[in-house]
């Protein structure tokens, strides 16, 4: 019948036997019940069994240029009564495991839970209806701490869970539609869709748009690379994610049509004690993580997923390839690779000093060696060749003496790699030992290994062609010899890890503040007796800087750094320095200047380095990216870098190539939404113009959150096609953050998706007919712009009402205790907004459903009675990709906003004063005229577009656990601030603020 009963046991002969209750979860076929489409209005009714009826899928795409039936739930246009099915299915039975768990622990937080649950029910189903708000109002008011701590931890528990079946149904829907793909097709391992590798073939080369060759040619020129940064958005426990990435794991096995009765009922009973195990974990954490445990978690991401994943995604696209264009790819070919800024972002984090950067790297090199030589373990069991050898693997192997691999020669030479790693495992422990009084946690893991012989004597190996060189050449002679089947095995693999994260698993970029760059040259210009580098004017600090660059000498002697009187801060800078000089080329990669205005900026760096003998000449200089991140600073940008391209000493050290940093989050917090989005777009126009005319291949780095109001887009291929004309050329460089790491390479069948997904989107772009924008929509765009940064600056910053509001209206204040980081809230612990990061800017209002960071603005842009102005809006959205994109995405947020659930908050918590009440009321106009304005441009009568269509699958499924979410917490937030309770009921009230702001960050799937 299709359906299997779960919680079943065997008896003493084997035979099944039912518990009084089994839980009950259909096996997905593809059909639906009535029952299981009602689930589609309220989740917590039962799925039945599924029907007969088959399902199809289609390759068909959103507008979001995102497949409706591999989108997650996320980013799907509805919920699907047929599709949907088994995930609804599987959400009730996680529902039913966890309640099960709740009800014998603590049933009345478990009933107060259901009244909840089901006054969110009934206003998701209308919310119009002011009736069931108004009753989670007065229900929230009633609840003792320790019951509202009880209920927030469950709804919290719910929304993870979700989140959890709906990545396993992500992975069954694509897996689906694979199954039933159009056989007339290519046959290809990766999925026939617009935003895969081989759907943006197909595409391209039936278009006509270029030919095989020129996919080809572009494709093993592609550069990718996905910045890892510590930005503190995931609210979640490490040890829950593992928790929760495992779920979705047995979700999808349960789904094999192959599963013996048993295997599916322990399958089900692991389920069980996981969502025990995940009920009884503490979800708060108690201690601020170190820059070092932040590391380990970016490390982490790369060991348990990535590390397998690049491989096995890099395998598929040869493979598509070859089926759609006809040739292999090199085998080192690696179009997308990973960074990270986990441990060298010392930007306002006074807790990345040089000495934790220098052990995070000794950290990435030591899980680098023990992986790859878990890998030559392997291979060496593989590589038991004693035939056929080319002229060059014979004089490899004739290199090394000291091997009991007489005949075989892959393996004495994979042998003698095998001791080098075991060198280089002992040396980075010797040096985190000396770093760090806590041993290595891996360190045991040596001895667990095949112990070597000979080790001792062998060199280590730290640079990537240490390995890179020998396995070519064992590639090659296998290939030469006749064993390609062979060579295209775990050695290939092995190669393309190597090529892929290097000795060092991800290069670390380094990112710092421009003016202590300024003050550690005040302070060598001052003990040098020149004068103060800090009141020298722009022309001065240029003129200075180039003499010095080039020149010979050093600017003093290293060894005399404490004899400069500088103080404390400056050393670090200068420690920072020498501490880069000292760990290789290989381990880093870009150095960040943030807050960059000018071009003596840029030069500083470059002087610095040079100081600590870090010289294109010898190799050694790290890349310097200046990052244009206010308004001002965007429109100045151009006239910066036009100013570096016309200094002969700068161009001889970056020999015709620049990589430069666009800020969208605090661009955004800056000046708005709209008009960071207009400075963005035309930087970035001007400075490939000046590149161009100056000969340089310019790169640019994406500094861009998960939220829209940091410049994020749920639909990464369409984003990425949004961009600018002629600004990407097959080079793409951007951060992942926090939760979006955890989105989007949590699992390695994810992974891979993500993957395809950004290699697609690179290519297809270099193919795509931009639009140029209109002389009449430029002069548009410049009008709208500054009125909507008029608006917004009018409002945050000339307002003085709107910081007393802010900090009452939003849990701000309160984000200090999630401990989800080990940066600072703020630049400068005594500013106001101005210094607030603009992670935590967002972060508030989000929590709140206000979204305010997001739209702020951009109605008083939009919103107007001029005729003329309208119907030139109006002509740029229908003709102008990017201007719809931005509204598009605008109406997203929109969408996400609860006007009813922001007024709560300021019911519950503002002061109750003319002036601040006031601002509330006005801020829910502008939301609403926004909302009106944006209709007039899209010409809708409620809002649409494809980012609107994207959350309603996933809003009807989490709004009716959101809604609750957001009342209880405004009323703690109420109760927290008013200090009247003992010092137990405030510890309990804190945590349960803490949940509440964990679980609404997850039901929204993002939070800064």
């Amino acid at each position: 019948c299709g359906t299997v009963f779960i919680g079943t046991s065997c008896d003493a002969n084997g035979s099944l036997v039912l518990p009084s209750k089994p839980f009950i979860r259909p096996i997905p076929r593809g059909g639906a019940t009535p029952a299981a489409a009602a689930a589609v209005a309220s989740p917590t009714k039962k799925a039945a069994t599924s029907a007969s009826k088959k399902q199809t899928l289609t390759p068909a795409t959103t507008d979001a240029g995102v497949s409706q039936s591999t989108a997650p739930l996320s980013q799907a246009t509805d919920v699907d009564s047929v599709i949907d099915a088994p995930l609804l299915a599987d959400i009730e039975m996680l529902s039913d495991m966890l309640s099960s768990v709740v009800r014998r622990e603590n049933p009345k937080a478990h009933r107060l839970y259901e009244t909840f649950r089901v006054h969110g029910l009934k206003r998701a189903e209308d919310v119009n209806n002011s009736e069931p708000l108004t009753q989670m109002i007065a229900d929230a008011a009633e609840l003792s701490a320790e019951d509202a701590l009880g209920v927030m931890r469950i709804f919290a528990t719910e929304l993870n869970l979700v989140n959890a079946a709906e990545v396993a149904h992500r992975l069954r829907v694509t897996r689906d539609h694979e199954m039933r793909a159009d056989k007339n097709s290519h046959v290809g391992p990766l999925p026939m869709l617009e935003d895969s590798m081989r759907g943006t073939m197909e595409q391209i080369v039936e278009s006509g748009t270029g030919t095989k060759d020129e996919i080809y040619n572009k494709l093993i020129e592609e550069r990718v690379e996905i910045v890892l940064t510590a930005h503190p958005t995931e609210v979640n426990r490490k040890t829950l994610l593992r928790k929760y990435r495992k779920v979705a794991e047995l979700l999808n096995k349960l789904d094999r049509p192959d599963f013996h009765p048993y295997e599916r009922s322990e399958a089900v009973s692991q389920l069980q004690r996981l969502v025990a195990s995940i009920w009884g974990s503490d979800e708060i954490r108690r201690e601020k993580p170190t820059v070092q445990k932040e590391a380990a978690g970016g490390i982490a991401v790369i060991e348990s997923v990535l590390w397998d994943a690049v491989p096995s995604y890099l395998r598929k696209l040869n493979s598509q390839c070859t089926v759609s264009l006809g040739k292999r790819l090199p085998i080192d070919c690696v179009p997308i690779k990973f960074a990270s800024w986990i441990g060298g972002d010392r930007d306002g984090n006074p807790n990345v000093t040089p000495e934790v950067t220098r052990e995070v790297v000794a950290h990435q090199r030591l899980r680098a060696a023990k992986l790859f030589l878990a890998d030559f373990n392997a291979l060496y069991n593989e590589l038991a060749i004693s035939t056929r050898f080319s002229k060059e693997m014979d004089a490899l192997a004739d290199t090394i003496t000291d091997s009991f691999d007489k005949r075989e020669k892959y393996r004495r030479v994979v042998g003698h790699l095998r001791k080098r790693l075991v060198k280089t495992i002992k040396l980075f422990e010797a040096e985190l030992e000396a770093l760090t009084s806590e041993q290595s946690a891996t360190t045991a893991e040596v001895g667990s290994l095949r112990q070597l012989s000979g080790w001792e004597d062998v060199e280590p190996i730290l640079k990537p062609e240490d390995l890179m060189e020998p396995l070519r050449i064992m590639y090659d002679s296998l290939v030469e010899t006749g064993f390609e089947m062979v060579a295209d095995g775990l050695l290939v693999d092995i190669i393309r890890r190597c090529a892929a994260f290097g000795t060092t698993l991800v290069k670390l970029d380094i990112r710092e503040e421009s003016t202590k760059h300024t003050e550690a040259l005040d302070a060598i210009t001052r003990y040098l007796g020149i004068g103060s580098y800090i009141e020298w004017d722009e022309t001065a600090r240029l003129n200075f800087l180039q003499s010095e660059l080039a020149g010979k000498r050093p600017l003093y002697r290293n060894t005399d750094i404490d004899k400069l009187g500088a103080p404390p801060s400056v050393v670090k800078t200068l420690n920072t320095f020498k501490m880069a000089s000292n760990l290789g080329p290989e381990a880093l990669g870009a150095y960040v200047i943030s807050q960059a205005q000018t071009a003596s900026d840029v030069l500083a760096v470059m002087l610095l380095q040079k100081q600590y003998g870090m010289t294109s000449k010898n190799g050694n200089l790290m890349r310097v990216v200046p990052l244009f991140e206010t308004l001002d600073d965007l429109i100045n940008a151009p006239d910066v870098m036009d100013t570096l391209f016309r200094i002969s000493t700068y161009m001889g050290a970056v020999k015709g190539t620049q990589e430069v940093m666009v800020g969208y989050s605090d661009s955004a917090k800056d000046a708005g939404r709209l008009a960071a989005c207009w400075a963005q777009y035309t930087a970035q126009e001007k400075m490939v113009q000046v590149a161009q005319k100056h000969n340089v291949v310019l790169t640019f780095f994406h500094g861009k959150g998960g939220t829209v109001g940091r410049g994020g887009n749920p639909a990464l291929h369409r984003a990425i096609l949004s961009h600018p004309p002629n600004t990407i050329n097959g080079r793409f460089r951007v951060t992942e953050q926090g939760e979006m790491i955890t989105q989007n390479f949590g699992s390695p069948a994810i992974a891979e998706r993500t993957l395809d997904i950004y290699t697609s989107a690179v290519l297809a772009e270099g193919f795509k007919k931009h639009v140029e924008p209109k002389p009449e929509w430029r002069d548009q765009m410049s009008r709208i712009s500054l009125n909507s940064c008029a608006a917004y600056r009018g409002l945050i910053r000339e307002e003085p009402r709107f910081v007393p509001y802010f900090r009452q209206a939003t849990p701000e204040l309160e984000l200090g205790t999630l401990n989800i980081g080990s940066r600072p809230a703020k630049r400068n612990p005594k500013g106001g907004i101005e210094s607030l990061r603009a992670i935590p800017w967002t972060f508030a209002w989000t929590q709140t459903r206000t979204h305010l960071s997001a739209w702020l603005g951009v109605g008083d842009a939009l919103y107007t009675d001029v005729e003329a102005d309208l119907v030139g809006m109006q002509d740029m959205y229908k003709n102008w990709p990017w201007f719809r994109e931005v509204i598009d995405l605008i109406a997203m947020i929109l969408s996400k906003t609860d006007y009813s659930i922001s007024k709560n908050y300021d019911d519950q918590l503002v002061e109750k004063t003319e002036e601040l009440i006031s601002i509330g009321n006005e801020i829910r106009e502008r939301l609403v005229k926004t909302r009106q304005g944006v209709l007039k441009v899209t010409e809708s009568s409620a809002m649409a577009g494809p980012h609107v269509s994207l959350l309603r699958a996933s809003t009807k499924i989490r709004n009716p656990y959101l809604d609750p979410m957001n009342v209880i917490q405004a009323e703690i937030l109420k109760r927290s601030r008013a200090a009247d309770d003992d010092e137990k009921v405030k510890q309990i009230l804190q945590d349960a603020l803490i949940v509440s702001i964990n679980g609404i960050s997850q039901g929204l799937r993002n939070s800064g």
